[in-house]
């Protein structure tokens, strides 16, 4: 789990208990996950690895450290 879903969770988790409080079944309340997938990329471990990123992956990703 990385530290950034953690809020997204405790936001789901507030959202099933408001339901159940008020009144709805736990049976009948439909799963509504979503996945929000986050790119992050270390570009000094990719240097150790000896691995080359494409540009195309650092632009679209969420966060780049270098």
């Amino acid at each position: 789990m990385f530290w950034w879903a953690i809020p997204d969770y405790f936001r789901k988790a507030a959202g099933y208990v408001d339901k159940a409080l008020k009144g709805a079944k736990p049976a009948r309340s439909s799963d509504r996950t979503t996945y929000a997938l986050q790119v992050g990329v270390n570009l000094k471990t990719a240097k150790s690895l000896n691995l080359t990123v494409p540009n195309s992956l650092l632009i679209n990703a969420d966060e780049v450290i270098e």
